[in-house]
């Protein structure tokens, strides 16, 4: 007598399969979120280090003590959120500007831009200029 249906064992099996097929998508896709928004820091940042580099400070001879849209007017002004949406200059953004080197009027002579990366060490530009 054939009997219809699967065995319980088989069902157990199918359901594990799924179960790790699952885990193994979500895990991959987390990494590859990741490295993607590690990828648009590097873009906003190398954004700001070429619009500190060639329009600002070609103009003005000196870097800005802050940073945002009205200095690089020349930038994306979307490109001044991080990933998560919180703007550079907010203590929760993953960007930083560090002016160094200031005088009194805000005219620096040297800077760095940071950026925290989730899937590497931080991504580091500093002036060119000196």
């Amino acid at each position: 007598m054939k009997r219809k249906g699967f065995t319980v064992i088989e069902l157990v099996v199918v359901i594990v399969l799924l179960g790790v097929g699952t885990w193994l998508f979500f895990s991959e896709k987390e990494r590859v979120d990741a490295v993607q928004r590690d990828a648009a820091r590097k873009i906003a940042i190398n954004a700001m280090y070429y619009n500190l580099e060639e329009v600002y400070y070609e103009k003005n001879k000196f870097y800005p003590a802050s940073i945002d849209s009205k200095t690089l007017r020349a930038m994306d002004a979307s490109l001044f959120s991080d990933p998560y949406g919180t703007k550079l200059g907010e203590s929760e953004s993953d960007y930083r500007y560090i002016g160094k080197d200031c005088g009194t009027e805000g005219q620096c002579k040297a800077y760095e831009l940071r950026s925290t990366m989730e899937r590497e060490g931080d991504f580091v530009k500093t002036n060119r200029n000196k």
